[in-house]
């Protein structure tokens, strides 16, 4: 096993040639206050795989591939079923 850093999380957008932006959260307790602290924090991801909004993937840390591109999508643990846009015309089905 290497010591690439893996993460897992949910993809927030694929408006992008071969790039997704991986939402990862994680909940914590705050050392002081004892209290359960929600955090999320966005990455871009190159992707080969074709990931869609939604679906839950695993990243892994790689070399810098652009200015804010340092992960790449490694697999897709769960696939989003109907997250798919259908494009519909305005005034009906004319």
């Amino acid at each position: 096993m290497n010591t690439r850093r893996r993460m897992t999380g949910v993809v927030t957008s694929n408006k992008m040639e071969k790039t997704v932006v991986v939402e990862v959260s994680r909940t914590y307790i705050h050392r002081l206050y004892k209290k359960v602290v929600r955090s999320k924090k966005r990455f871009m991801a190159h992707d080969e795989l074709n990931c869609q909004i939604g679906d839950q993937v695993r990243i892994v840390e790689s070399k810098p591939l652009s200015r804010r591109k340092r992960w790449v999508v490694e697999e897709i643990l769960r696939h989003e079923v109907g997250a798919e846009v259908t494009e519909q015309r305005p005034g009906g089905e004319g």
